[in-house]
């Protein structure tokens, strides 16, 4: 009976997962922006209040578990196990584990965006000195990238592994530099800075490998954390300010 019964919900998953993939098909565009690759996809229909805690509950241990562990090491059971509810319920909302994965990490880079870079405004560095801004944000940044160096790690290793994965992570750097660069054309001169778009493109991967560096351990063990927020906030003021520094 549990071989039949393993049998019949094997079955029923390939069957949602191949409505899933017809359905996001049709209704995906050819290409899509990045705003709304990192927007809120539509999750399932919530009946009731028990069903919607569960997808959330489901969503927030795989979370964990892949921050623990990464990804390899994770499968359905445990995510399950961890959310406290059974296999099946996880295939009611996910197809597979990977599924999972693309809806935290979404949120994840959703919550950083919104954290870090919709703050960064013009009148951000009015309300406090060019120094204490600099350093302020390189400092969350960092706290972001930091807080979960395991999941960091499996973003960048499943970035180069899964197309979804890697749109994902396009989706953020490209946002990213656009506001770097509207940011840095608004409180910079051309004089100093002639082309904005391509300095925020350089300034951003500065940041992203000091921070990603740090999570994966590809740094010297003497370059601690203060020491790179300190060295990062100071090349940048440098950097958009030379005349003043």
């Amino acid at each position: 009976m549990k071989l039949v019964s393993s049998f019949t919900h094997a079955v029923a998953a390939v069957k949602r997962k191949i409505k899933r993939m017809v359905r996001r098909a049709a209704a995906r565009p050819p290409t899509r922006s990045p705003e709304t690759i990192l927007r809120a996809v539509e999750g399932p229909e919530f009946r009731q209040e028990r069903s919607r805690r569960s997808y959330e509950a489901l969503v927030e241990a795989a979370t964990e578990l892949f921050a623990r562990g990464g990804y390899n090491a994770v499968g359905t059971p445990e995510i399950a196990n961890r959310a406290g509810v059974s296999v099946g319920t996880f295939y009611r909302y996910f197809d597979d584990k990977h599924e999972v994965y693309l809806e935290l990490m979404r949120r994840n880079l959703s919550t950083a965006y919104g954290k870090i870079l919709e703050r960064l405004t013009p009148a951000l560095f009015v309300a406090k000195t060019r120094q204490q801004t600099i350093a302020e944000t390189v400092r969350i940044f960092f706290d972001h990238v930091l807080e979960q160096p395991e999941l960091t790690r499996s973003f960048m290793e499943m970035s180069l592994r899964f197309p979804d994965v890697a749109e994902l992570r396009r989706a953020f750097d490209q946002l990213s530099v656009k506001r770097l660069g509207e940011l840095v054309t608004a409180i910079t001169p051309r004089s100093s800075v002639p082309d904005p778009e391509a300095f925020a493109y350089v300034l951003y991967g500065s940041a992203t490998q000091c921070a990603y560096g740090l999570a994966v351990h590809l740094v010297p063990v003497s370059i601690d954390r203060e020491r790179s927020q300190r060295a990062l906030a100071l090349f940048i003021e440098r950097a958009l300010f030379p005349s003043d520094v």
